[in-house]
Protein backbone atom coordinates (compact mmCIF):
# COMPACT_ATOMS: atom_id res chain seq x y z
CA UNK A 1 0.00 0.00 0.00
CA UNK A 2 1.05 3.34 -1.09
CA UNK A 3 1.91 6.22 1.25
CA UNK A 4 -1.29 8.24 0.11
CA UNK A 5 -3.61 4.86 0.34
CA UNK A 6 -2.33 3.96 3.74
CA UNK A 7 -3.15 7.59 5.26
CA UNK A 8 -6.52 7.28 2.92
CA UNK A 9 -7.12 3.88 4.84
CA UNK A 10 -6.32 5.39 8.45
CA UNK A 11 -8.70 8.22 8.25
CA UNK A 12 -11.43 6.40 7.36
CA UNK A 13 -10.91 4.56 10.86
CA UNK A 14 -9.01 1.20 9.58
CA UNK A 15 -6.91 0.07 12.94
CA UNK A 16 -4.61 -2.01 10.48
CA UNK A 17 -3.58 0.86 8.92
CA UNK A 18 -3.02 2.89 11.63
CA UNK A 19 -0.90 -0.20 12.80
CA UNK A 20 0.88 -0.01 9.21
CA UNK A 21 1.87 3.61 9.54
CA UNK A 22 2.97 3.62 12.97
CA UNK A 23 5.28 -0.03 12.46
CA UNK A 24 6.57 1.43 8.80
CA UNK A 25 7.69 5.26 10.86
CA UNK A 26 7.93 3.99 14.64
CA UNK A 27 11.52 3.15 14.23
CA UNK A 28 13.34 5.58 12.64
CA UNK A 29 11.39 8.52 14.39
CA UNK A 30 12.27 6.94 17.67
CA UNK A 31 16.02 7.75 16.38
CA UNK A 32 14.79 11.52 15.64
CA UNK A 33 13.56 11.82 19.08
CA UNK A 34 16.44 9.65 20.79
CA UNK A 35 18.62 12.32 19.41
CA UNK A 36 16.98 15.83 21.31
CA UNK A 37 16.67 13.73 24.32
CA UNK A 38 19.07 12.01 27.08
CA UNK A 39 17.30 9.02 27.73
CA UNK A 40 15.48 6.22 25.93
CA UNK A 41 12.70 6.72 27.94
CA UNK A 42 12.17 10.06 27.66
CA UNK A 43 12.86 9.27 23.40
CA UNK A 44 10.05 6.78 23.68
CA UNK A 45 7.66 9.25 25.69
CA UNK A 46 8.55 12.63 22.93
CA UNK A 47 7.56 9.33 20.04
CA UNK A 48 4.13 8.45 22.09
CA UNK A 49 3.16 11.91 21.96
CA UNK A 50 4.69 12.84 18.29
CA UNK A 51 2.47 9.69 16.84
CA UNK A 52 -0.93 10.62 18.80
CA UNK A 53 -0.06 14.44 17.35
CA UNK A 54 0.08 12.37 13.76
CA UNK A 55 -2.52 10.65 13.85
CA UNK A 56 -4.70 13.58 15.00
CA UNK A 57 -3.17 16.02 12.30
CA UNK A 58 -3.33 13.16 9.56
CA UNK A 59 -6.49 15.28 7.83
CA UNK A 60 -4.09 18.17 7.27
CA UNK A 61 -1.65 16.04 5.66
CA UNK A 62 -1.64 17.63 1.76
CA UNK A 63 0.01 14.58 0.48
CA UNK A 64 2.89 17.38 -0.33
CA UNK A 65 6.47 15.66 -0.06
CA UNK A 66 7.03 12.39 1.74
CA UNK A 67 4.54 11.23 4.70
CA UNK A 68 7.94 10.70 6.10
CA UNK A 69 9.15 13.95 6.29
CA UNK A 70 5.99 15.47 7.06
CA UNK A 71 5.80 12.77 10.74
CA UNK A 72 9.86 13.74 10.77
CA UNK A 73 8.71 17.37 11.49
CA UNK A 74 6.45 16.35 13.63
CA UNK A 75 8.41 14.68 15.70
CA UNK A 76 10.88 17.28 15.99
CA UNK A 77 8.59 20.01 17.07
CA UNK A 78 7.26 17.20 19.85
CA UNK A 79 10.96 16.97 20.67
CA UNK A 80 11.71 20.89 21.48
CA UNK A 81 8.28 20.97 23.09
CA UNK A 82 9.21 18.19 25.37
CA UNK A 83 12.58 19.79 25.70
CA UNK A 84 10.89 23.32 27.07
CA UNK A 85 8.67 21.71 29.28
CA UNK A 86 10.42 19.22 30.71
CA UNK A 87 12.28 21.09 33.90
CA UNK A 88 15.30 18.58 33.82
CA UNK A 89 16.19 19.88 29.95
CA UNK A 90 15.41 23.86 31.13
CA UNK A 91 18.54 23.97 32.79
CA UNK A 92 20.62 22.68 29.92
CA UNK A 93 18.59 24.67 27.42
CA UNK A 94 20.78 28.32 27.99
CA UNK A 95 21.34 30.60 24.79
CA UNK A 96 24.06 33.26 26.30
CA UNK A 97 27.71 33.29 25.99
CA UNK A 98 27.90 32.28 29.71
CA UNK A 99 27.52 28.88 28.77
CA UNK A 100 30.17 29.20 25.84
CA UNK A 101 33.24 27.01 25.03
CA UNK A 102 35.82 28.08 22.86
CA UNK A 103 36.21 26.75 19.16
CA UNK A 104 38.66 26.10 16.88
CA UNK A 105 38.76 25.85 13.24
CA UNK A 106 40.68 22.69 12.74
CA UNK A 107 39.20 19.91 11.28
CA UNK A 108 40.30 16.83 12.51
CA UNK A 109 42.16 13.97 10.71
CA UNK A 110 40.11 11.34 12.11
CA UNK A 111 38.04 8.25 11.08
CA UNK A 112 35.27 7.60 13.52
CA UNK A 113 32.43 5.47 13.18
CA UNK A 114 28.81 7.16 13.23
CA UNK A 115 27.96 5.55 16.40
CA UNK A 116 30.74 7.21 18.40
CA UNK A 117 30.46 10.39 16.38
CA UNK A 118 26.61 9.68 17.77
CA UNK A 119 27.35 9.15 21.17
CA UNK A 120 29.93 12.36 20.97
CA UNK A 121 26.49 14.86 19.99
CA UNK A 122 24.55 13.36 22.76
CA UNK A 123 26.72 14.35 25.33
CA UNK A 124 26.65 18.05 24.41
CA UNK A 125 24.56 20.41 26.65
CA UNK A 126 21.19 20.40 25.62
CA UNK A 127 21.29 23.70 23.54
CA UNK A 128 23.56 22.71 21.45
CA UNK A 129 23.13 19.14 21.13
CA UNK A 130 19.18 20.73 19.85
CA UNK A 131 20.43 23.18 17.67
CA UNK A 132 23.64 20.63 16.18
CA UNK A 133 20.75 17.87 15.35
CA UNK A 134 18.42 20.74 13.58
CA UNK A 135 20.96 22.23 11.79
CA UNK A 136 23.19 19.47 10.66
CA UNK A 137 21.24 16.71 10.72
CA UNK A 138 17.88 17.74 10.09
CA UNK A 139 18.73 20.53 7.54
CA UNK A 140 16.71 23.70 9.36
CA UNK A 141 18.41 27.23 8.43
CA UNK A 142 19.55 29.33 11.29
CA UNK A 143 16.52 31.47 10.30
CA UNK A 144 14.03 28.59 10.96
CA UNK A 145 15.94 27.47 14.51
CA UNK A 146 15.49 30.78 15.53
CA UNK A 147 11.61 30.69 14.86
CA UNK A 148 11.70 27.47 16.52
CA UNK A 149 13.08 28.53 19.50
CA UNK A 150 12.38 31.92 19.83
CA UNK A 151 16.12 32.93 19.65
CA UNK A 152 18.11 35.13 17.08
CA UNK A 153 19.51 33.72 13.87
CA UNK A 154 22.63 34.82 15.38
CA UNK A 155 22.09 33.04 18.35
CA UNK A 156 21.75 30.13 16.58
CA UNK A 157 24.40 30.50 14.21
CA UNK A 158 27.09 30.88 17.02
CA UNK A 159 25.78 27.51 19.74
CA UNK A 160 25.85 25.87 16.07
CA UNK A 161 29.70 26.69 15.88
CA UNK A 162 30.31 26.86 19.27
CA UNK A 163 28.91 23.06 19.44
CA UNK A 164 30.67 21.84 16.40
CA UNK A 165 34.05 23.40 17.77
CA UNK A 166 33.29 21.19 20.81
CA UNK A 167 32.78 17.78 19.20
CA UNK A 168 36.08 18.97 17.05
CA UNK A 169 37.86 19.08 20.27
CA UNK A 170 36.59 15.81 21.23
CA UNK A 171 37.17 14.17 18.43
CA UNK A 172 40.67 15.56 18.22
CA UNK A 173 41.40 14.36 21.63
CA UNK A 174 40.23 11.22 21.05
CA UNK A 175 42.36 11.07 17.80
CA UNK A 176 45.33 11.83 20.17
CA UNK A 177 43.77 8.92 23.38
CA UNK A 178 44.12 6.64 20.17
CA UNK A 179 47.30 7.70 19.07
CA UNK A 180 48.72 6.86 22.68
CA UNK A 181 47.21 3.44 22.40
CA UNK A 182 49.02 2.61 19.70
CA UNK A 183 52.60 3.77 21.21
CA UNK A 184 52.00 2.39 24.18
CA UNK A 185 51.73 -1.11 22.18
Amino acid sequence: MDDKQLVRECLSGNEEAQWLLYKQFAGPMLGVCYRYTKSFKDAEDVLQDGFVKVFNSLSGYKYEGELGAWIRRIMVNTALNFLKKNKRYQDELVFTDNYLHPITNQDPAVLMEAKQIAGLIRQLPAGYQTIFNLHAIEGYSHVEIGEMLGITDSTSRSQYARARGLLISWIEKHSEDKKMKYVRK
